[in-house]
Parts: structure tokens; sequence; C-alpha cells
């Protein structure tokens, strides 16, 4: 059996799962290295998202053995070769910071590397992902003062679930390398979460990338989605953008108690987002939400095993699974 340091670097994109042993065992078992951690609810406003990320990072410390807080790249590094997990701390929206942008400097104190301006729903900064055409109004005053702010710290701007029009300004206005840490190609599967051509090309441009995501409805709509239907995305955005430029993304709640109604009313088919979660098949329900062929972070070798018989090169499989972070993060975070 291949020891976990002799393993490839990986590196998730965003990852949503659970913050305990049992987890992180289970990560450190699929070869993952390294996860950008939402470590705040996506609906929380300063004084919830304090107590989130304060019990997240109590939990990281109470496992000290397994797993590490990442500040920088060099800690991503002594993670994996301690056979360790290195956690990024990450966000996925900014609401507890609308009240004052140079709270970002606290949240980076405390650990955080990574943030979005905004998730599905419009906030101080722009607009989220299920805003789409003339509906989206873009990024706002507010939101280039945001993005001033996350230079100025050093913080990792992530546009995955902004909308269109709103990710557009946002890759004019910044001045160092932005993702979309968990996001799929617009042109294979018409979901409002995944970005057009000419916003893989923008991001590209800025020295970014794009994580391919597990999550199914950004991967397919008409049938449940299969690890072929995962590569196809990784293939289209390698070609819209460079082999530079894509990275992988699992997002999937792994080690959360199972609560069904919860999910019904948030993801689910007739959930929050209709646009999102309400367009796909009938095969779209609790028991069958999932990739057919990946369902937990111990899959993640099989991602290497389809991108092998894909023909990708072991280098260009090694940027795709780590590198193009890598390097993103060591040129933002410095």
């Amino acid at each position: 059996m291949t020891s976990h340091s002799a393993m490839p670097l990986i590196i998730d994109g965003l990852n949503c799962a659970a913050v305990h042993r049992e987890q992180f065992e289970r990560t450190l078992q699929g070869g993952v290295s390294a996860i950008n951690l939402t470590a705040v609810s996506p609906w929380s406003g300063l004084e919830k998202s304090l107590l989130e990320l304060e019990a997240n990072l109590a939990r990281i410390e109470a496992m000290a053995d397994l797993a590490l807080v990442v500040r920088s790249v060099q800690d991503i590094q002594r993670a994996k070769a301690e056979g360790k997990l290195g956690v990024i701390i990450g966000a996925q929206h900014s609401l507890m910071v609308e009240s004052d942008v140079r709270l970002l400097a606290t949240f980076r104190r405390l650990g955080m590397r990574i943030v979005q301006p905004t998730y599905n729903e419009p906030c101080l900064f722009g607009q989220g992902a299920p805003d789409m055409g003339d509906a989206d109004k873009g990024i706002t005053e507010a939101g280039r003062a945001w993005v001033a702010e996350m230079h100025a710290n050093r913080l990792l701007i992530d546009l995955s679930h902004c909308g269109h029009r709103t990710s557009a300004g946002f890759i004019a206005e910044a001045r160092q390398p932005v993702v979309f840490s968990h996001a799929n190609a617009f042109a294979v599967c018409p979901s409002p979460r995944n970005k057009p051509d000419d916003l893989i090309r923008a991001v590209a441009d800025k020295g970014g990338l794009i994580g391919a995501v597990m999550w199914s409805p950004a991967v397919k709509h008409a049938t449940r989605p299969d690890l072929n239907d995962y590569l196809d995305h990784i293939d289209h955005m390698v070609k819209v953008g460079g082999i530079d430029h894509v990275g992988f993304a699992s997002d999937v709640t792994e080690g959360h108690p199972q609560d069904q109604d919860k999910w019904e009313k948030s993801f689910g088919p007739r959930g929050l987002y209709p646009n999102i979660t309400g367009i796909l098949g009938p095969w779209y329900e609790w028991e069958t939400r999932l990739n057919l062929d990946y369902a937990s972070l111990t899959h993640t070798p099989r991602i290497v095993g389809g991108l092998e018989r894909r023909g990708y090169k072991t280098g260009e499989i090694e940027k795709i699974m780590s590198g193009n972070w890598l390097r993103v993060l060591d040129a933002v975070w410095g």
C-alpha cells in the first residue's frame, strides 16, 4: 500500500465536508493533502461567522496529530510531508464584512485565506449566480473597495458563486490572480453556477484558475452525472483556458448528519434555487443526488485514473490536482 506521503499532492479547491476526525481520515485516505474549507455558513453575518470560525479552528486544533491550519504554500507542503491534512480557511460570502471591509484584515489574522464576495444571494458587493442577464447588475462600488482590501491583505478572491456580469466586473477590477474555486463550463452544462468561455479565459489571463467541481447540478442536467461527465468539463476548460488554469474541487457534504428535510429546503429540486437545482431531470432526488462515481473524498483517486485514461500526462495531472493551485496561492499569499 502506498503511504500518504508518497502520493501526489492533491488540493481540494472547495470542501464543505464535516470537520471531525473520521471525515479528515477519509479525506487523507483519498490522497487529498489540503482543502479549501468552507469554515463559515454561506448565510452567516459577523457574529455567527466568528462563532462558527472559532468552533472550526478549535476542532482542527484538537486534531493536531491529523491536521493543521495552513497560512502559506510552505504550510501546505509541510502538512503533506507530515502526512497531515492542510486546512485552508475559506468563506463562500462576505456578509460578515458588509459593515466594514477593513474586517477582512481581522479574518486574515484568524487564519482565513480565500473569500468570495457573495454567495448565491445579492449583497452589498455584487450579485449571485441565480441572477442571470439584466438581473445581474454587476460589481458595486462597495465591491471595488472589497477588492482593494482583499489585495491589501493578500487574500485570494474567489468568484465561484457570483453572477456572470458580476464575475466579469471583479475580474476586471482585480490586480492579482482570482479563481472560480468550484465551477464548471457553462458550454458543457448551462447552469447559472457554471462559467461561460469568456470568463474562463479572463480568469486564465489574470493568472488564476477554475476548479472543476463534482457537485452534480453543475455537472449534468438531463441524467445523473458520472465520472466521464465530470471529465468532459475538465477537457473543455483545459481547451479554453489552458492546462495551467484548471483545478479540482469536490464540494460534497460528506460526514455531516443526514438531513433530507434540510436538503430538500435548500439544495433539493424544490429548494432555494429553482434555476439551479429545479431545472434538473427527475434523477435529482435525495438518494441519487451525488455523482455516480464520486460520493466520498475517498473516491478522489478515480479522478486521477480518469485523467490518465483520457491521455493526460503525469505533469498535466499534477497541475490539475495541485500544481495550478500552488502557483496561484503563492502568487497571492506571497
